[in-house]
């Protein structure tokens, strides 16, 4: 079901940097499951200094994306496969100065697609659904498509009781926030 302008709601902000306090706009509905503030602060404090392009790859809000361009990331690709979210997405990117696209796909076409037209990125955020092993597909295909730079990071996000595997990549460090679980993965070797 489509959802009008007026059935949302103001639910979080941005963080720190440029964007410093703007508002970000989600779904009154489930629909989709926007990571609090509290705990996009503590990645962002994981993270330290953010560059370069960023991939959001189940956006929901594009709340993860924003934060990375409002702390310095230079450009961003949002991709979520539901139409509220895309709409949402679209709301929330409208007045930022850096170069967003903005893509309704399912992550594995998506991820396809960025393959063939070699695109690749410097932090990728992954916050899928849970307890559908996206994580471990998602990073099968970063992989395989080269999709992570030398030197890249990715930030995973997942119930506290799941677990992925994560061959070609090393988790560098991991935090528990009640009932989700928050890693951070380098290409091993690098």
């Amino acid at each position: 079901m489509t959802r009008e302008p007026n059935e949302r709601a103001i639910l979080m902000r941005i963080i720190s940097g440029k964007y410093k306090a703007k508002k970000l706009h989600t779904l009154k509905s489930n629909d989709t499951r926007p990571t609090s503030d509290k705990v996009r602060e503590s990645v962002f404090s994981m993270l330290g200094d953010v560059e370069g392009g960023v991939l959001d790859l189940f956006g929901g809000t594009g709340g993860l994306a924003i934060e990375a361009l409002s702390r310095g990331a230079d450009r961003a690709m949002i991709i979520d496969g539901a139409g509220d979210a895309i709409k949402i997405i679209k709301e929330n990117t409208k007045d930022l100065d850096e170069p967003v696209e903005i893509f309704r796909n399912d992550y594995r076409r998506a991820l396809k697609a960025m393959g063939k037209r070699e695109k690749s990125f410097d932090l990728i955020f992954l916050d899928p659904p849970y307890n559908k092993k996206l994580i471990d597909k998602s990073l099968e295909l970063i992989s395989e498509y080269s999709i992570l730079n030398d030197g890249g990071r990715i930030v995973a996000e997942a119930g506290k009781n799941e677990t992925f595997a994560h061959p070609g990549f090393e988790i560098v460090k991991e935090n528990d926030y009640g009932s989700i679980k928050v890693w951070m993965l380098i290409k091993e070797g690098k």
